[in-house]
């Protein structure tokens, strides 16, 4: 009889633990998107040796234990941080955990950006990758430059898709060949920071959460992107005169699940970056410069008046001298 109780209750235990770790399994599980490990950089980072498995830095660059630093505060410094694995997926989102912080309070820069790009690992002038890339750019831009108007505030998030023959305009903010953009206070903030990029069936959705509130805002949504398979996904960030620091503490990629659509058949390996929707660019005007022949009236300005005080001068001793003899003649 002890042996029936002994078995029994072994068996609701095995039963209950089996129940258990299926709960627990479903409730990890999420069976719409499927994680893909070798496009994913998760904590603890390194593996052999100063190597981070499936991915590769340069630059600036430091791993510790708990961040990827591509920048520390100081000025003219650039890291980069690229997945070694082409990625064959076709809808997917991308999940990036950042920090940005650093001791100015009014002045700071320059930024970071995500990359989904046919060329990795090559140090440039965008954030610390190549102008003229292939693919997408997610700009996360904390300086704002004065030379031209603005109708945002920074930090300021923005898209860009580009087939290669598109440069990146610094001089202002890159707004000409932007998809669109939206505000985001994600610098020098006490709480975790996010940001997800979903692509699904041609449309690009960027979101952020960056007011610690454990839920997605959407930053901007686009339709009609064509992007490839097979490019690469990356992290680049440069500081410039203006400085701060840039971590990456994970980044996650999801496959997404979606429903059959003959779409799906269509080869995207050779196809080039585009998008049907860009904002109405603003013209872009150049900053004055002063001309040759106005530095010659300058100079012809400055000649003048500085004759005309000599003579001031002049005319003063002489009509001061007058004065001194006229009085002695009246003395004697």
């Amino acid at each position: 009889m002890m042996d029936m109780v002994t078995f029994s209750s072994r068996t609701i235990f095995y039963f209950m633990l089996l129940l258990f770790n299926c709960v627990c399994t479903k409730a990890e599980w999420n069976t719409k998107d499927y994680m893909k490990r070798e496009h994913c950089l998760i904590k603890p980072y390194q593996g052999a040796g100063m190597t981070i498995p499936y991915w590769d830095f340069i630059g600036s660059t430091m791993v510790t234990n708990n961040y990827v630093r591509l920048t520390p505060d100081d000025q003219s410094k650039r890291g980069l941080l690229w997945n070694s694995v082409p990625c064959s997926v076709r809808n997917w989102e991308l999940q990036v955990h950042f920090k940005v912080h650093g001791k100015g309070k009014d002045l700071y820069g320059d930024g970071l950006a995500i990359w989904y790009a046919k060329d990795r690992m090559i140090p440039g002038d965008v954030f610390g990758n190549q102008d003229f890339f292939q693919g997408l750019a997610v700009i996360l831009d904390t300086y704002s430059n004065h030379n031209g108007p603005h109708n945002h505030q920074h930090p300021y998030v923005s898209a860009m898709v580009n087939n290669g023959s598109l440069h990146y305009d610094h001089d202002r903010d890159g707004t000409h060949t932007q998809l669109a953009g939206c505000e985001a206070k994600f610098r020098n903030v006490a709480h975790d920071t996010h940001i997800a990029i979903r692509y699904e069936n041609d449309v690009l959705t960027v979101s952020t959460d960056v007011e610690n509130k454990a839920a997605w805002k959407e930053c901007l949504s686009v339709k009609g992107v064509r992007l490839p398979t097979g490019y690469y996904f990356g992290v680049t960030a440069a500081t410039g005169d203006l400085s701060d620091t840039h971590d990456i503490m994970s980044i996650k990629l999801y496959e997404l699940d979606m429903p059959e659509n003959p779409k799906e058949e269509e080869d995207r390996s050779q196809i080039s970056p585009s998008a049907t929707f860009f904002e109405p660019p603003r013209d872009h005007v150049e900053d004055p410069k002063p001309s040759s022949l106005s530095g010659i009236k300058i100079f012809l300005l400055m000649l003048v008046g500085t004759l005309a005080v000599i003579a001031c001068v002049v005319i003063g001793i002489m009509f001061y001298q007058k004065h001194q003899e006229n009085s002695r003649k009246r003395f004697y």
